[in-house]
């Protein structure tokens, strides 16, 4: 069978050529037989012609050329027509450009006006940028504790690009941290009682402590009359100032300088320019110790004046003072919010709101903390610490009752609202918000930082960073909205409150 298989395909080259030519034949009979056969006679030429077009260019039909010359006389442009085309192109690329900075500088110029009203309401201290509306309570998983201190922490500051925190304790020494990572950056250690001549650093407890605005100076306040200047950034010492006859229980920069400002249990305010290493002035008025100090960039401060239950508002330029009333007990603490408000807290266990324009404050919370003992002798908790975040509606106070409170201040800082509490074992000796907002640190101990009254000993020596979250604006809208959970703003964080019992 195969031999004949072969045989047959030798063949069929012959009787394909033969049955072609009669194809042919057939084909050109065909043709003048009819209609019919002319339009079969056409398909397969059809056919043909395309399958080969497109391979085959000098074959192609001459209409499209005819076409193209015609497109190409129709469209043909002379000098002058392309010149003017040109000119309205380029004409019309302005015009965009031109549009576009116009939309740019109305923008820039919004922005800039916006910002220049904020200044102006800073500086008169108006500004009241409204956060606490918006604050939730972070969870307690979020909130990191640092631990490094071997003795109560007394006081702490946050450097102005909030990146690192400074804190000080009773152990005499100074810890510099990483916020991001938590871990120490830099250790100054204490010293013993005695070795002050050798031993470069605190030999007594610290009790208060502060930054410049531009982060260069970091100053320490100890119960030994001495101040500490540092260079912040390399924790190496710079100079040592003396003069005060008491404990230095407060400190503080002025915004945009190195003018330092400083408190003591002598009742009296010493003002030192860093940046030449020297004394300036000393400015008397208290009754008693002077338990805490803060400013802002005007040339003046404003303390708490201990059991003469006074805060004073002291003008550098024109060495005067104001007197304002209005605490039943001890005013242990005092914080700027802007520079016509303030928070003050007391051993009354009250929390008031203060304008430079009034004698008396503007709202006061007493038992901000709730009480502690027996019925009949129910004492109110101390609030140890108080912080604002500067030119909001946000405060919060600290003190041993297992809570760290925040605070929502009313219009025209005309009331104080409860926002919520966040806990904390021990005593909350130092509080300080983020100057972005992003959270708060509380410096906690085992011991108040003025004393050894009590003793919390299931409290932590430690520092707290709280993370402060923002809710949305309108959460049904919010809902609507994909681009709700990457749009709302970070809130400041909130402290933890000590689960210890008080006093």
């Amino acid at each position: 069978m195969s031999s004949s298989f072969f045989i047959k395909s030798k063949e069929n080259p012959k009787f394909s050529k033969k049955g072609k030519n009669t194809a042919v034949t057939k084909r050109k009979g065909d043709g003048d037989s009819g209609p019919k056969s002319k339009v079969r006679a056409k398909k397969p030429n059809s056919k043909y012609n395309e399958e080969i077009s497109s391979d085959s260019e000098p074959e192609s039909p001459t209409v499209p050329r005819k076409r193209q010359s015609h497109e190409e006389a129709e469209y043909a442009e002379t000098p002058q027509e392309k010149k003017l085309r040109l000119a309205k192109l380029y004409l019309d690329q302005l015009k965009e450009e031109e549009e576009k900075r116009a939309e740019e500088d109305d923008f820039e110029t919004d922005l800039i006006a916006g910002r220049l009203e904020e200044e102006v309401l800073e500086q008169k201290g108006k500004l009241q940028r409204p956060i606490a509306k918006d604050l939730i309570p972070p969870d307690a998983s979020e909130i990191r504790v640092l631990r490094g201190h071997k003795l109560p922490i007394t006081c702490l500051v946050i450097s102005p690009d909030d990146k690192c925190i400074f804190s000080a304790a009773k152990d005499c020494s100074i810890i510099k941290w990483d916020v991001e990572s938590g871990k120490k950056l830099h250790t100054i250690p204490g010293g013993r009682k005695g070795t002050e001549d050798r031993h470069v650093g605190h030999t007594a407890h610290i009790l208060c402590m502060a930054i410049s605005s531009d982060g260069k100076y970091l100053a320490t306040g100890d119960m030994n009359k001495l101040i500490m200047i540092w260079e912040a950034e390399t924790c190496k010492h710079l100079y040592k100032f003396t003069g005060h006859k008491g404990p230095v229980s407060g400190l503080s920069f002025r915004k945009g300088s190195h003018d330092l400002y400083s408190a003591s249990h002598d009742r009296s305010v010493k003002v030192w320019n860093v940046d030449e290493n020297a004394y300036v002035e000393t400015l008397f008025g208290h009754q008693d110790a002077i338990t805490g100090l803060d400013s802002l960039s005007r040339e003046r401060c404003v303390t708490a004046g201990g059991r003469d239950r006074t805060v004073r508002v002291w003008k550098i330029a024109e060495e005067s003072q104001l007197v304002f009333h209005g605490h039943e007990g001890s005013i242990d603490c005092i914080q700027l919010i802007n520079e016509e408000h303030m928070i003050t807290g007391a051993d009354d266990g009250s929390v008031s709101l203060w304008s430079v324009n009034k004698k008396k404050p503007l709202s006061t919370v007493k038992q901000a903390h709730g009480c502690h003992g027996d019925a009949e002798l129910e004492q109110p908790h101390w609030v140890a610490s108080v912080a604002a975040l500067q030119n909001s509606d946000t405060v919060a106070s600290g003190s041993h009752n297992s809570q760290v409170q925040l605070w929502k201040c009313g219009q025209n800082y005309r009331g104080l609202e409860p926002l919520f509490s966040v806990p904390v074992c021990g005593f909350v000796n130092s509080l300080k918000f983020s100057s972005s907002g992003q959270f708060l640190v509380a410096g906690v101990g085992q011991e108040h930082r003025l004393g050894r009254w009590w003793r919390l000993k299931e409290a932590k020596n430690g520092i707290y960073v709280i993370p402060l979250k923002r809710k949305p604006p309108n959460t049904e809208e919010a809902k609507l909205s994909p681009l709700h959970p990457q749009h709302c703003p970070r809130l400041l964080t909130h402290r933890p409150r000590s689960q210890g019992h008080g006093p």
